[in-house]
């Protein structure tokens, strides 16, 4: 039986499976560069390459793991293939995580620069 411990109820084994499965994909920097791009609008693959500065085929990799674990979808224009989230959790996951993260690491770096520009 789940517990109930502030009104919410312990997710079930396999949602947690699920979810660990997912956040697992993200802990690679390269997935998670890939999904804040898509999280931005859709792309195809030699567009995300340049954006995030990675290899072609190593692009295409993370992206096929990406949408074997339904966090990225795919559709055909002519001879391409265009990438999208199409989930708006996930892109709230991926933007308040990473948005999270930037703004720690500019309140950590922000008093080392007012010293170096105030001259101590």
């Amino acid at each position: 039986m789940a517990a109930d411990i502030g009104g919410f109820e312990d997710p079930s084994a396999e949602v947690l499976a699920d979810a660990a499965a997912a956040f697992g994909l993200l802990a690679s920097s390269a997935r998670l560069h890939i999904m804040w791009a898509l999280a931005q609008g859709e792309s195809d693959v030699t567009h995300l390459a340049e954006r995030v500065g990675g290899a072609l085929p190593a692009v295409s990799q993370h992206l096929t793991k990406l949408k074997l674990a339904g966090l990225v979808r795919a559709r055909r224009e002519g001879r391409r293939q265009v990438y999208f989230v199409d989930d708006p959790d996930i892109v709230t996951v991926v933007r308040v995580m990473l948005g999270q993260l930037a703004a720690r690491a500019e309140e950590t770096s922000a008093p080392v620069r007012r010293l170096r520009g105030t001259g101590v």
